[in-house]
This record gives C-alpha cells, sequence and structure tokens, in this order.
C-alpha cells in the first residue's frame, strides 16, 4: 500500500508536468525550418529533373520539336508530382524530428502535427518567393545596367523585349544589306506598338503614322503599308492575348499545385509525429 507522501507527491508531479507545459512553446521551430529546407532542395532537385527531360524530349517526335500543348500539360503535371514528393518529405521529417508532447491530449497532438506540416509549406514557399523575386531582380537590374553599355549590349537587351520582334516586322525591305542603323525608329514604333495594346486597339493618329514610317523606310507603297502595319498589330495584340491566357493558366494550376502541397506536408506531418511517439528508448 503506498505511503500518504507518495499520494500527495501525484498531484505536484502533474502541477509541475503543467506549468512545464506552460512554458513551452506549442512549435519546433527547427523541426519546421528543417522541413522547409528539404521541401526547398528537393523541389530544386525535382526541377532540374523536369527540365532536363524537357529539353531531350524533343527526340521522341520526328521533327525534333515537341508540340507545345504536349510541353505544357507535361510541365503542369510534374509541376503537381514536385509539390507532392517534396512537400509530404518535408513534412514528414518535420513530424519525425519535432519535441515529444507529454501530457497532451491525443486530439492536440494531431492538431499540433498538422501545423507543424502546414508551417513547414508556408515557410517553403515565402522562402522561395523571396529567392525568386532577388532573383528578377537582379536580373533587372543587370539589364539596366547593360542598356548603357555599348552598342553590342544595347541589342541584346532589345533582344529581351518580346514586343521588338514586332517592331522589326514592320521595316522589313527586301535589301536589308543597304538598311542604315535605325533602332531609334523600331524603338519608337515598339513604344506606339505598346500603347495600342495596352488601350486594345491602334489609335487611327498612330497608325497613320506608323504607315508613314513604314512606307518611307521600306519603300513600300501607302496602302501595302497600311496593310502591313494592321497585320503586324493584329499578330501583335493576338500574341499578347496568348500570352495573358497562358499566365492566367499557369496560375491557376500553380494555386491547385500549391494546395496539393500544403495537404500533403499537413497529412506527412501527423503521420511523421505519430512514428515518432511510438519511439521507445532502448533500455541496457
Amino acid at each position: 500500500m503506498a505511503s500518504s507522501a507518495q499520494v500527495r507527491s501525484f498531484p505536484d508531479m502533474e502541477n509541475s508536468l503543467t506549468v512545464a507545459e506552460a512554458r513551452a512553446s506549442g512549435v519546433s521551430w527547427a523541426a519546421v525550418f528543417a522541413g522547409a529546407f528539404v521541401v526547398m532542395a528537393l523541389s530544386l532537385i525535382l526541377m532540374a529533373l523536369g527540365t532536363g527531360v524537357g529539353l531531350s524530349a524533343g527526340a521522341l517526335w520526328g521533327s525534333g520539336a515537341a508540340p507545345a500543348a504536349a510541353v505544357g500539360v507535361g510541365a503542369l503535371i510534374w509541376l503537381i508530382v514536385i509539390e507532392v514528393i517534396a512537400s509530404s518529405t518535408g513534412g514528414y521529417i518535420a513530424g519525425r524530428l519535432r519535441t515529444k508532447w507529454a501530457s497532451i491530449h491525443t486530439h492536440e497532438v494531431y492538431f499540433r502535427d498538422t501545423a507543424h506540416g502546414f508551417l513547414v509549406w508556408a515557410v517553403a514557399v515565402v522562402a522561395t518567393g523571396a529567392f525568386l523575386g532577388a532573383g528578377a531582380a537582379a536580373m533587372a537590374g543587370a539589364a539596366a545596367n547593360t542598356a548603357s553599355g555599348s552598342a553590342a549590349t544595347s541589342v541584346d537587351t532589345r533582344a529581351l523585349n518580346p514586343n521588338q520582334y514586332f517592331a522589326d516586322t514592320l521595316f522589313r525591305t527586301t535589301n536589308p544589306a543597304a538598311a542604315d542603323n535605325d533602332n531609334a525608329l523600331r524603338d519608337e514604333a515598339n513604344l506606339i506598338l505598346l500603347n495600342g495594346l495596352r488601350k486594345g486597339s491602334l489609335p487611327p493618329q498612330d497608325a497613320a503614322y506608323l504607315t508613314q514610317l513604314v512606307s518611307a523606310r521600306t519603300g513600300l507603297s501607302a496602302p501595302q503599308a497600311e496593310q502591313r502595319v494592321q497585320q503586324v498589330f493584329s499578330d501583335d495584340l493576338a500574341a499578347a492575348e496568348a500570352a495573358r491566357k497562358a499566365g492566367a493558366h499557369l496560375l491557376y494550376w500553380l494555386f491547385v499545385a500549391l494546395l496539393i502541397g500544403a495537404y500533403c506536408a499537413s497529412h506527412a506531418a501527423t503521420i511523421g509525429g505519430r512514428q515518432r511517439d511510438r519511439v521507445q528508448r532502448a533500455i541496457a
């Protein structure tokens, strides 16, 4: 039979556990950051693998070029696969590495494991977005620096503008060897086309001015120059609309892939947490 001193010690022990639990944090940030780094590393590796497979996929078609639709569908599927594998692995690792919570209800442990997996996914997404944003800013700064450099670098900078192709199309001649350096003229036409894309149509005064420029530069008659201006602007508008739709579809699928990644990370963390709590210390 237990002594009265031992009986009185049980409430004291329970109170001490309660105080320790109240002072302890409910989040194991070390496990969260470890899982997030795993998610980012696996995402980078799998993305490199998918890019390599996509670049070598042309050998599967006789023409040497894979259809754009097939490449797009394959890229979207692979994006979801990356999220499933990377997020599940990172969430599982966070669940196995988190602190074991003693004297906590089973439902609370399940909630915390789910929260740990979700935090792993959130930290990985935020960190990846920050790295991509910093990389884009660095590329934009490099492009701005090269734009103020030599003529050779300015040609490379102009090539980065997708609308520059349509501006150059306006001034194609049958005797390109005799063409003078008219980058300023092409840049002006590029700005006019961009303004027309922003408004959705080419203003009449801009169309008339472009017609005069094209006629004077290429030697075409006024009706031929006007027809070229309208055709080039129509092609430019169609290309911009196709790019807008492609960007919208990519964002939709990215949203779906990220949601799937959040679920996989949260669920995998609960699996890792359950296995973590079953681990028994070996007795010598």
